[in-house]
């Protein structure tokens, strides 16, 4: 058997993700899905890379952490902006793009893919979204300073507390969409001027997206090649650095008996 660290890969899948599980059935859609991000970002070169739990899993697991219910990649923030305008010419039928242009009610500012033949219950704020299937996210990175990012944050997380408290999702979402537009078309352009103009150098995920650590230029891009899933997908220029920052000790297992996961709910359905 391989050990990697402390800790055999066999005996962790065979634990939380052998083969035909629901949640390893979820993991090769989800790898589909990053897969396709991949064909189209290569043939656009456009630089991304894996990120967040998912950077995690490539180094220390070659693939998933098998106990892990999602998938994340990063991009700079103008790569993002023409990745957005190329996907939905050419993502397949049973892959959408879901972001404030494709769906009304989604609030969130970063985008994910979406599988159209499944469906997922992430808790409570999903509910009012047009698509609900297994996804992949996409993260928007830009340089800032840490405490220009902090002060995005209650300018969209207001939108949580409605839903959280509101008792009718119609009112509830008017609100939320005229929050959203006014962060997408005003605060956050000011925010983004005042970075520019005061020189903002690490980057983070795009304001709004409650996610504080900074990144140096040079230990993101250019990325390089990793295998996860035995894909050659792309990381982070210094995966390590990344995920220290990440992490801190990234090779250590978390505990096994008290992992908390992002789906509450997962149903797959047959093409």
């Amino acid at each position: 058997m391989q050990a990697v660290g402390n800790f055999n890969k066999e005996e962790l899948k065979a634990r939380f993700n052998p083969e035909g599980s629901l949640l390893r059935r979820e993991q090769m859609i989800m790898l589909e899905m990053v897969t396709e991000l991949d064909r189209i970002c290569t043939k656009h070169d456009i630089p991304y890379f894996l990120f967040w739990g998912s950077l995690l899993g490539a180094i220390r697991h070659d693939g998933f952490i098998p106990w892990d219910d999602d998938l994340d990649v990063g991009l700079s923030r103008k790569d993002y902006l023409k990745l957005m305008k190329i996907l939905p010419d050419e993502l397949p039928k049973h892959i959408a793009l879901q972001s404030n242009d494709t769906d009304k009610n989604y609030f969130y500012h970063f985008a994910k893919l979406r599988h159209r033949h499944s469906f997922v219950d992430e808790g409570n704020y999903d509910r009012v979204f047009k698509e609900r299937g297994i996804f992949i996210d996409i993260f928007p990175v830009d340089k800032t300073h840490k405490w220009l990012h902090m002060l995005s944050e209650p300018l969209q997380g207001h939108c949580f507390k409605i839903l959280r408290t509101g008792s009718n999702d119609k009112s509830s979402m008017r609100k939320i969409r005229v929050i959203t537009w006014f962060n997408r078309h005003i605060s956050f352009p000011f925010l983004r001027l005042i970075a520019r103009i005061t020189g903002g150098k690490t980057f983070m995920c795009d304001y709004g997206i409650p996610l504080h650590i900074e990144h140096d230029e040079a230990d993101l891009f250019p990325p390089t090649k990793h295998v996860f899933e035995g894909k050659e997908l792309s990381v982070p220029a210094n995966s390590h650095r990344v995920l220290q920052r990440l992490y801190g000790d990234y090779m250590q297992l978390p505990d096994l008996d008290h992992l908390v996961n992002h789906v509450h709910k997962i149903e797959i359905y047959d093409d």
